[in-house]
């Protein structure tokens, strides 16, 4: 049996590769973010930071990287990073402008500031401003003491469903109520209503939108409405998560390859690796793994990369996910040829024990980049001394 190293803190760039999963950036433009945030009817999170700011790195490194923040973040918010000195990031910066850093910001969809506050925050502060946001744009109370006073005009009743979508509350009953007065799904009010309705794939309103999928797509666009399909898979597989309900993960991929047969392979791999280490069932989550990666990764270095910094998260500490991450990201470093891809391997090293390996696979990453990176040499030095010490 291999020796597991108690501490994972060994390096700046790894410590928080191995910690728990915390909140996901989007990666894609401000204007891609807007559209994402309407698409999947949620408030977005910006951290608006500056390179120089140590509370923004510390909130970077301690908070954003807690699950129980990630947990929370990832499911009710679009989450977006800006450097707003950076001249790319000027014109975000012009609207939003900011007198210190971190800001922090809530927006909808339009662009509209919900609420922002200023400063580092701690981990419950910062969820507690989420919460915050969700409850200042919840107009879903409102609408249900219409609702209770006998209000079914189907105007208000979709208005009513994306409320409370937008407040992520069961919106089933409503949309199924109005749905079941219906003779013709097809016109173009009756197709958009099917389409906000749609949150989760063990429905039948999910199934009517797949039928219909075509004709929503001419009223909304076929994006919108493969991304409203593809959401309601994902929340199907949370449900899954939440009641460890295996038949449920099932049904998910099952309803996604009848809706979105070209994304079906992809989302399958994804969302089993998620539920396996959800439910902490290691074999079957490496064996997700593996399939993965010989079906859909291979060996493209930078995916490989990833997919092993997912392991390292999942299960730090298990003999048999470390070997299979040793592998990888041996591979990942040979072809890819990155000092990150190779202190990535040194890391694995030292959680299996190696510090031998560690310290030289360290080295060998320092005397690639030279004198290009000394921000990357003092990380290395820094954890070439941890081996030592």
């Amino acid at each position: 049996m291999k020796k597991i190293i108690a501490t994972l803190s060994f390096a700046l760039f790894l410590t928080h590769i191995i910690s728990a999963q915390g909140i996901e950036f989007f990666h894609g433009t401000w204007q891609e973010t807007l559209a994402k945030a309407k698409a999947e009817n949620k408030l977005i999170f910006v951290d608006a930071f500056a390179s120089w700011c140590g509370p923004c790195k510390n909130m970077a490194a301690n908070v954003f990287t807690q699950a129980k923040v990630g947990s929370y973040f990832n499911d009710n918010f679009i989450n977006y990073k800006v450097d707003m000195e950076k001249p790319e990031n000027s014109e975000f910066a012009g609207k939003y402008p900011v007198s210190a850093y971190p800001t922090l910001m809530m927006l909808d969809a339009t662009g509209k500031l919900v609420q922002k506050v200023v400063g580092g925050q701690q981990a419950d502060p910062l969820i507690e401003f989420g919460k915050k946001a969700l409850l200042k744009t919840d107009k879903s109370v409102d609408f249900e003491l219409t609702y209770n006073e006998g209000n079914r005009e189907p105007k208000f009743l979709y208005e009513y469903v994306k409320a409370l979508n937008l407040a992520g509350k069961p919106s089933l009953k409503i949309t199924n109520e109005y749905l079941n007065t219906q003779t013709d799904l097809t016109s173009d009010f009756n197709l958009r209503f099917l389409l906000e309705g749609t949150v989760e794939a063990d429905s039948r309103v999910f199934d009517l939108l797949v039928k219909n999928q075509t004709k929503a797509g001419a009223v909304v666009g076929a994006d919108v409405v493969k991304t409203r399909l593809e959401n309601a898979c994902k929340n199907t597989v949370k449900k899954a998560i939440d009641f460890k309900n295996e038949a449920l993960l099932e049904e998910a991929k099952t309803k996604m390859r009848t809706a979105l047969p070209e994304r079906a392979d992809a989302f399958g791999y994804d969302v089993d690796m998620k539920y396996y280490a959800a439910i902490k069932d290691i074999k079957k989550y490496l064996k997700s793994a593996q399939t993965f990666q010989k079906n859909e990764i291979k060996n493209n270095s930078a995916k490989l990369h990833d997919l092993v910094i997912t392991l390292l998260r999942a299960f730090p500490e298990d003999d048999a996910v470390l070997d299979q991450a040793e592998k990888w990201a041996k591979t990942a470093s040979d072809n890819g040829g990155l000092a990150e891809y190779t202190m990535t391997l040194a890391g694995i090293y030292k959680l299996q024990g190696e510090k031998a390996k560690a310290k030289a696979t360290a080295e060998k990453a320092r005397d690639a980049i030279g004198e290009k990176d000394n921000g990357m040499k003092d990380k290395i030095n820094a954890f070439i001394q941890s081996l030592e010490g």
